[in-house]
């Protein structure tokens, strides 16, 4: 009797603790229910199309801003292969990007335009874990407006400055005109005010330049006039209109050339960047320095390289040299005068022409920058 009731408490303890295990599994049911269910509403009201496909790429997840971008009803849309959706004529430039197998492998962002006017900034990313791939995840985000107001700010800068560079020529050639004389002799004390005037008007006109590039390389306008030359002939031109600024800050300018190929260039606009690198360097290093230019070349491009013993670029700026307007806390205590326009400029030209530009730099101690144009670049 005594080893029944022992067995009668055994089965009652272990109903109870199966009860507790078969509570415990519900509770959490419900909670990763309602955590789904949270994550999923959160999905839902996104205002970026967000789909996720499992491996196979099939879809799994997709939000109605997406079902809408792809004129397709949820229910239809969900366990489809992606690329199923993708024969649409609005957006072709999508089916290029999602399917590509080398892109939406790896975390990647291009901006595409549909043939309705819609700009459209496309984020693939794979989703893995140290074991294997489990899907990828893509967001489709609307950028029109943003596109709009950047083409209205890119529009008024090139009217302002076109409005602006008339005026500021004719006040350019009046003073010209005054300082050499046509208009009568002038005493010391007025040339000195004119001349000062001069180059204040100069700086303007300068800076008028810089936006209006601006204005055409964020339009897509910065014309290039290509033709077969020689990097070091564009060089030479620069170091030479460059003497002056080199003589008046005592500074030694080492120069290593080579004769390098041909490659095709526009040589006014690459005489631009030159000029940019070579002036940053002599603005920014003190006086009785050493600026080193070096032109050489491999099998695939013409490398120059550019260093300086200057002030150098704070570690924590770095990432921003190249954007626009952007001048670095210790060179503007050092040259007011700039515009932060230079280097962006610089970039985007080099760009435009297939190449590479990048610097080294160390505060107190100077800055190399590099840039490349591909010999083969025709």
């Amino acid at each position: 009797m005594e080893e029944l009731l022992t067995k009668s408490e055994d089965l009652r303890k272990v109903r109870a603790a199966l009860l507790n295990v078969l509570e415990d599994t519900d509770e959490l049911r419900r909670s990763a229910v309602d955590e789904r269910n949270k994550t999923m509403a959160i999905i839902e009201n996104l205002t970026d199309g967000v789909i996720l496909l499992n491996k196979k790429k099939q879809i799994e997840i997709i939000n109605s801003p997406a079902t809408e971008l792809f004129n397709i009803g949820k229910k239809e849309a969900i366990g489809k292969c992606f690329v199923d959706l993708l024969d649409i004529e609005n957006i072709p430039e999508i089916k290029k990007i999602l399917i590509d197998k080398d892109r939406i492998r790896n975390i990647y962002r291009e901006e595409v335009a549909t043939l309705d006017g819609l700009h459209l900034e496309i984020t693939s990313v794979l989703l893995k874990d140290e074991i294997e791939e489990k899907g990828f995840l893509i967001i489709i985000h609307d950028v029109t407006k943003e596109k709009l107001i950047e083409k209205m700010k890119t529009e008024f800068v090139s009217v302002a400055a076109h409005q602006l560079r008339t005026p500021l020529s004719a006040i350019k050639w009046t003073i010209r005109m005054i300082l050499d004389g046509d208009a009568g002799e002038i005493n010391e004390e007025q040339r000195e005010l004119l001349e000062q005037t001069y180059i204040s008007n100069e700086r303007m006109i300068r800076l008028i330049n810089d936006l209006l590039d601006v204005s055409r390389i964020e339009e897509g306008r910065l014309l290039y006039d290509q033709e077969d030359a020689r990097i070091e002939d564009v060089l030479d031109s620069v170091i030479e209109a460059s003497q002056e600024m080199l003589r008046n800050k005592n500074m030694v300018l080492e120069v290593n050339k080579k004769e390098t190929p041909k490659v095709k260039i526009d040589k006014e606009k690459i005489g631009v960047v030159i000029q940019n690198l070579l002036e940053n360097a002599i603005k920014y290093t003190e006086q009785g320095g050493k600026i080193k230019i070096t032109l050489d070349n491999d099998e695939k491009n013409v490398i120059f390289k550019i260093e300086d013993s200057g002030v150098g670029i704070p570690k924590s700026q770095q990432d921003r040299i190249f954007t626009k307007f952007f001048r670095a806390e210790n060179v503007t205590r050092m040259e007011t005068n700039g515009t932060g326009l230079g280097l962006y400029t610089t970039k985007n030209i080099v760009q435009a022409h297939k190449g590479q530009i990048w610097f080294e730099s160390e505060e107190n101690k100077g800055t190399t920058f590099y840039f490349t144009i591909p010999i083969n670049n025709k």
